[in-house]
């Protein structure tokens, strides 16, 4: 049974750029998100509404996690071949 990374590592480059391009347009998501949730917690913290900036530290603590869940995905680089 292979697992994921040497399925990765022996998939065609065509394959691995476009697994690569989704993986990074998710993280730039998330990372968006991630902006919009610290400008909401601090237009609310100055109106003395701190309810609203501890929900958005726990999304945004959840859409970390994530981020750093989807980096494990993302394929190493590739070698070059020494043409002898």
């Amino acid at each position: 049974m292979s697992n994921f990374r040497y399925s990765q590592k022996e998939a065609h480059p065509n394959k691995t750029n476009t697994l690569m391009t989704g993986i990074i347009l998710l993280l730039v998501l998330l990372v968006s998100i991630q902006i919009w949730f610290l400008y909401s917690a601090l237009n609310n913290a100055l109106t003395d509404n701190f309810n609203i900036a501890v929900g958005t530290f726990i999304g945004s603590l959840v859409l970390f996690i994530t981020a750093a869940w989807l980096l494990r995905y993302l394929p190493e680089p590739r070698k070059p071949r020494i043409k002898e």
